[in-house]
């Protein structure tokens, strides 16, 4: 996103376009309450999970890890890009 060219077409904006259009996609993680029952505690190791789930983390790329919980990009459109991007959005 420079505003200056179409992220989608690479189309001069400023110079061969009256009208710029900004596009900002977030997606993250939805949050579901976890419920723990009493059967849940005294089952399940609880913290032997933690500590598996925190090793598997350990082994995984810190950017990747971030964007399965959010990501966020802004992206330059043309008006012609523009009716492109919305008419793959489902309404």
């Amino acid at each position: 996103m420079d505003g200056i060219t179409c992220d989608m077409c690479g189309k001069p904006l400023l110079a061969d376009e009256d009208t710029r259009y900004i596009a900002e996609v977030k997606i993250y993680a939805a949050y579901d309450v976890m419920e723990l029952t009493t059967e849940d505690l005294e089952k399940r190791d609880i913290a032997a999970e933690i500590e598996k789930a925190i090793k598997a983390a350990s082994r995984r790329d810190a950017k990747e890890l971030e964007e399965e919980v959010f990501a966020h990009r802004k992206f330059d459109l043309c008006p012609s890009c523009r009716k492109q991007f919305l008419g793959t959005l489902p309404q």
